[in-house]
């Protein structure tokens, strides 16, 4: 009643109230609808919002999130060992699912919670195994309980491809006349093939095709393609003793292999799909080993002939 006399309407604001949808219930109705018609990585938004922002904030009402909530959720996932990468990839997405519910206005968002939360600055590093330590890695995951996990991360230094290019991959998509594995929509944006040489095809062909599943590395517990690969990604490299390796070091380390056996920088380039060789070039890698072969073809050449 004193509500009512200085003016404002309590039953307006208990109808404003019951229509603020959760976080969960946006993302399931709008949000992974929407990004599917225009964005191509809609696949990592789905991953990210699943393991990630969904058992921490889904079931809380969109006026309930907060700055400080969000800069939890980093704190937490920075402690438990994910990358910049990951924390940036958590925020990026929130900021954008925010926007578009300003956009759509919804009740209940006033202001974007992620506003002055900063994206932290990229690490460029590189990191390339060397033939020792892609042994010792290449034990642990031999060692690995989660087999299509494994045996996933295992193709991935076999192939140099990229981490969905291979937690994604089905059945449908192997050419095993022609010793490969299609890629319908690469991160190019265009269809590409992935060359599998003897030891990827061995491999491929000791997975057991789970009945009724498409997938060719399929989770034992949901049946989706195991996106992520951290938890057995972390067991392995720490098993190896190469903690400070990241999944994506295994791209790294195809190309210097490659190139360090001589292969030329064309060829490696088709390999790891890129459209131009510029993105190639720092990826290719050359050890001292190589470097001093090459000095001293220069002196085979020119001073002993002298």
């Amino acid at each position: 009643m004193a509500q009512a006399l200085v003016g404002t309407d309590p039953h307006e604001e208990r109808v404003k109230l019951r229509s603020i949808p959760t976080v969960q219930q946006v993302v399931q109705d709008q949000y992974l609808p929407h990004v599917k018609g225009y964005k191509r990585s809609w696949r990592t938004d789905e991953t990210v919002l699943r393991l990630h922002i969904l058992p921490a904030m889904g079931n809380r009402f969109l006026d309930e999130v907060t700055r400080e909530d969000i800069e939890k959720l980093l704190g937490s996932l920075t402690g438990r060992g994910y990358s910049t990468g990951m924390t940036n990839r958590v925020t990026i997405v929130l900021r954008h699912l925010f926007n578009l519910c300003r956009q759509w206005r919804m009740a209940g968002v006033a202001e974007n919670p992620t506003a002055g939360i900063r994206i932290a600055p990229d690490v460029c590093r590189e990191r390339f195994l060397t033939i020792e330590e892609a042994r010792r890695l290449i034990l642990s995951i031999e060692q690995e309980e989660n087999k299509p996990a494994s045996q996933a991360i295992l193709l991935l230094l076999l192939t140099g491809a990229r981490r969905n290019e291979v937690t994604f991959a089905k059945w449908e998509y192997l050419d095993w006349e022609r010793g490969n594995l299609l890629v319908p929509l690469s991160k190019s944006g265009k269809a590409r093939r992935i060359s599998l040489n003897r030891s990827a095809l061995d491999l491929l062909r000791a997975v057991q095709p789970v009945t009724g599943n498409p997938y060719i590395f399929p989770s034992k517990v949901t049946g989706r393609p195991s996106a992520s690969l951290h938890f057995p990604w972390d067991r392995i490299r720490r098993r190896a003793e190469l903690p400070d390796v990241r999944l994506h070091d295994l791209r790294h380390s195809f190309a210097s292999f490659l190139v360090n056996a001589g292969i030329q920088l064309y060829t490696v380039q088709k390999l790891l799909g890129h459209s131009a060789i510029r993105y190639t070039e720092r990826y290719s890698h050359l050890t001292d080993e190589t470097l001093s072969k090459a000095a001293e073809a220069l002196d085979q050449v020119v001073i002993r002939r002298v």
